[in-house]
């Protein structure tokens, strides 16, 4: 595996890594409870639910990332482009979800973290 890959790979591991370590340290660490709004109830946030979220963006923004390296005169330009969108209307959804103030800056954090590492890591690539 070269180096590239290596640090895609890392980059794509790295994402649930620091996501999972945010949210360690705001349920078991500081005792909150993330609850989101899902149809007529409310559910939890979990450890697998911010490791299969985290990672479904990891994986997708590097599937995108290569289909633009074989067919985009500018990948890397349109893939941080398409991220950073991707990332802003992400942070909609705990506006629209959390239970509460605490739970929303949690997961508006959650989602900024897993940003913080996917689009320069996989943009570096």
């Amino acid at each position: 595996m070269n180096t590239s890959a290596k640090r895609t790979v890392l980059t794509v591991i790295g994402a649930p890594a620091a996501a999972l370590a945010v949210w360690a340290l705001a349920v078991p660490v500081a005792g909150m409870t993330l609850t989101v709004r899902m149809g007529v109830g409310t559910q939890p946030v979990g450890p697998e639910s911010v490791l299969m979220a985290s990672l479904v963006a990891g994986l997708a923004g590097w599937a995108l990332l290569a289909l633009l390296e074989r067919f985009a005169s500018r990948p890397r330009r349109i893939w941080t482009v398409v991220a950073l969108v991707v990332l802003a209307l992400s942070l909609l959804g705990p506006l629209g979800s959390a239970v509460g103030v605490a739970t929303t800056l949690v997961l508006l954090l959650l989602h900024l973290v897993v940003g913080a590492v996917l689009v320069p890591g996989l943009a570096r690539r």
